[in-house]
Order: structure tokens, then sequence, then C-alpha cells
């Protein structure tokens, strides 16, 4: 077993030699130093288990080498006997103020030093289990936290990529419309930051906010999968009955997000979605289908992505259209500004023109990067660098 390390602090030779020979016979390991100045270096340089500490000396006083000591989070945990030849009961005090765990007057007495010694080191020890143990547990809680994250960050990259398949399949049954899911959901998050960056909505358009509309909006047509081939994939007009058989796709897609919500026994991941697919129809002016919601009644996500599902409807081809110039499909969606699209998400849209420019230019299908070009020409968007 190691032997315990004293730090005897005295500017007078006489009694570091005294304490010394004292404590070597105890079996202690004993260093010494003649000012304050050096008692500092030393605890630097190898930190004793405890210090036995004279009050008055030249330079760094005891005083102040206590006070250093105690301040420091590195030493405040070592033990400092005070050793003095003071008598004063304000020196005592001031001592004790200044952080000194005991003190014993000059000349001292043998067994009560050594009794002071054995407790302190007793009471150090004691420390040194719990700081170990401190620093064990903040070295299991990193771990822990950092598995936390990783295990997070995996759950949240397979909810997004278990949301994005769910969309893919509806999408699957479509062959014209190519990268819509990618654009939809990239002119979502524009207009939701756009829209952020106005603070209309307040702490509503939180980033989490925009985050999670980015990637449930793909969700918005995955009731078309109950709809069959002959209406969904039809290369006119449709008759009324199926325009009406149409429309159920977002009572189905909404219904089914909203079974799993209840399985869960909670909201779950999909709320933004199931909202979404439910209402990105509805109309502004109380127009617009499954429940006829008007105004702020129809949830601000389905608001933003009936803007991004309209325009890249109209920009886009389809099996019963071709595709409308960017010039062609803002000014519909202007047209609809407070009848068919919340007037504020219009506005944000016009504001993030040129980001949509170019994630239709990126995310095109063949034939349409000829409004990304034609913009550039005519001054709405930079060219890309």
């Amino acid at each position: 077993m190691t032997a315990n390390h004293v730090l005897v602090v005295d500017d007078f030779v006489e009694n570091t030699q005294i304490l010394e020979a004292f404590l070597g016979a105890k079996g202690y390991r004993v260093s010494c130093a003649s000012n304050g100045q050096e008692a500092l270096d030393k605890v630097v340089a190898e930190p004793p288990d405890i210090i036995l500490l004279d009050l008055m000396m030249p330079g760094i006083n005891g005083f102040e080498v206590c006070n250093c000591l105690k301040q420091a989070p590195g030493t405040r945990h070592i033990p400092v006997i005070i050793v003095t030849g003071l008598h004063e009961r304000e020196a005592n005090i001031q001592a004790l103020e200044a952080g000194a765990d005991d003190f014993i007057v000059k000349p001292f007495d043998a067994l009560l030093l050594d009794a002071r010694i054995r407790n302190s080191l007793r009471t150090k020890a004691l420390q040194d289990q719990i700081i170990q143990y401190q620093k064990r547990l903040e070295t299991q809680n990193e771990e822990l936290e950092q598995r936390v994250r990783e295990r997070t960050a995996q759950l949240i990259r397979t909810r997004q990529v278990t949301v994005f398949s769910l969309a893919k399949l509806a999408e699957s049954r479509d062959t014209e419309t190519g990268a819509h899911l990618e654009r939809i959901r990239s002119y979502a998050r524009a207009i939701a930051t756009e829209l952020a960056r106005g603070g209309q909505y307040g702490e509503t358009l939180s980033p989490a906010f925009i985050e999670e509309i980015y990637h449930s909006s793909p969700l918005h047509d995955i009731g078309k999968v109950g709809i069959p081939d002959g209406i969904l994939l039809k290369p006119g007009a449709l008759t009324p009955d199926e325009f009406d058989f149409m429309k159920t796709h977002t009572l189905i897609g909404g219904d089914t997000l909203r079974a799993a919500d209840i399985e869960a026994g909670r909201e779950s991941f999909l709320a933004m979605g199931r909202d979404i697919a439910y209402f990105h129809h509805e109309r502004w002016d109380g127009g617009g289908y499954p429940r006829g919601l008007k105004g702020t009644d129809i949830p601000l996500a389905a608001r933003i992505v009936a803007v991004s599902d309209v325009y890249d409807a109209l920009s886009s081809k389809r099996p019963y259209k071709e595709a409308f110039s960017h010039e062609k499909s803002k000014g519909i969606i202007i047209e609809g500004r407070g009848t068919a699209f919340d007037p504020a998400v219009v506005d944000a849209f016009l504001a993030c023109e040129e980001d949509v420019l170019k994630t239709q230019c990126r995310l095109q299908d063949s034939g349409v990067g000829h409004v990304y070009k034609a913009a550039v020409r005519t001054g709405i968007a930079q060219p890309k660098p």
C-alpha cells in the first residue's frame, strides 16, 4: 500500500525538520516547502494527500495559499490543516474562512496532530471515492447519451424512410409523376421557411415543424392506392361520378394514417401526414373537400402542401395534360389567393420563387427543364453555379 503523501509548508527550517521526522516515523511520505509560492508549485507538480500549512510566511501567506487551493476544482478536496503559533481567535477564524479543514496550535501535541491527520485522510479517502464514482457516472452517462443520440438518429431516419416508402407505394400507381414527391416536399419546406421568416404564425412554424412538413408532405396522396386504375390513370377528363370517387383518396389516406395513430395509443409521427392527407384539397373559402373546412380551420401543414401540390400538378406533365409554364402555373396560384389558398402561403410561395424554380430544375421530369431556363432568361431566377 502506497504511503500517504504529506506536504509541510513552513518558512522555519527547524519546524519542517521536526514535522518531517515525526511524520516519517509514522510511515508518511513527506515533502516540504518554505514559502507559499513553492507550496503551490509543488501541489501542481505532485498533489499531496494532505497539507500542513503555516500561516505567517513571507510573500504569499498561509491564508492566501489556503484560499487559492480551496478555490481551484482540482485541489479543493485536499485537506489543509493549519499548524500555527498564532493564538489569536481572529486569525483562526480567518483561516477557517479561507477554507482550512482543521488547525492546531504550536507547539503541537503529537497524539493530537496524528489523530487530526488520520481523520482528515479518512475524510479525503471517502471524498476520493465519491469523486471517482462521480467520474464513472459521468463517463457512463456520456456513453449512454451517445448511444441514445445514435439510436434516436437511427429511429428518426427509419421513420423518415418509412414515411417516404409509404408515399412511394401510392406514387408507384402513377408512372407519370416522376419526382413529384421529392419536389412537393422541397416546395413545402421552402414555403414554410419563408412563412417562418415573416413571423405571422409565431411559434407554430418552428424548425421542428419545417423539418416535419418536409418528411410528411409526401403522404398527401397516399389514399390513391384505393383508387381504381381506370379513374386514377384516365387520360381524359373525369365524369362527375369519377371525380367524386377520386375525392375519396383524401379520406382513404387520412383514415389509414389515423388508424396508425390509434394503434399507437397516441399521436404518432404520422400525425402531420394524416392532417395533410385529409385536408390538402380543402379551400381557404370553404369550397374544398372532404369536409369543407374554411380559413385557419384547415391545418397549416395542409394549406402549405395545397399550394405545393397544385403548383407541381400545373407545372408537370400528367396523363390528362401537358406541363404548364412557370408563369402560367404561378398565375393560377395567384388567382387562387384568398379563395383556394391561404393568402399568406401564396405570398410566401412568391417570395421563395427562385428556390421553387431551382427545385424544379434539380428534380425535373423529362421536358420541364425549360421552365427553369426560361426563368433565368426572364430574370426570375439566377443561373445555377
